[in-house]
């Protein structure tokens, strides 16, 4: 080979995806889906110590604030595949309401009094309700010119 001849190129392999075409999906963050769940203390929290009052005041009180964090951190920040990301998150959130209720006992999904086969409609509407943030988030993300 002369200098005047460029070398050859190697030949790609079929089963090695070329960095350039391949499409990169980022994953969810399991530690934001846990922090963000962890809001569902709230409610254990404020009954014990009394803060928001008692009732309807309250339990609207918390699930502004939630929404209000769920949709602020997801939709503000660079947080891909928001709407499965929340969805996670709802389903957590009902992971962990479930267990301290059953843990603590107390109204609610394994409280006292309460069927077992209640758990399942309420994580159901738990993953409904962080899908719907989800939603949410995602048109904070487009609004803002998108999800980096």
């Amino acid at each position: 080979m002369t200098s005047n001849q460029a070398s050859p190129q190697p030949r790609p392999q079929p089963w090695a995806p070329s960095p350039t075409t391949t499409p990169t999906r980022a994953g969810i963050s399991w530690p934001l889906v846990a922090g963000l769940a962890s809001m569902a203390l709230l409610w254990p929290l404020t009954g014990l110590t009394g803060i928001g009052g008692t009732g309807a005041p309250r339990a609207l009180g918390i699930v502004a604030l939630t929404a209000v964090v769920w949709i602020g951190v997801v939709g503000f920040g660079r947080v891909p595949r928001p709407v499965l990301t929340l969805t996670m998150t709802g389903l957590a959130s009902g992971v962990v309401i479930l267990l301290v209720s059953t843990l603590i006992g107390g109204v609610g999904p394994g409280g006292e009094g309460a069927a077992a086969w209640t758990a399942v409609p309420a994580l159901a509407m738990d993953a409904g309700w962080g899908a719907l943030a989800g939603v949410v988030a995602l048109g904070v993300q487009k609004a803002r010119g998108g999800a980096r």
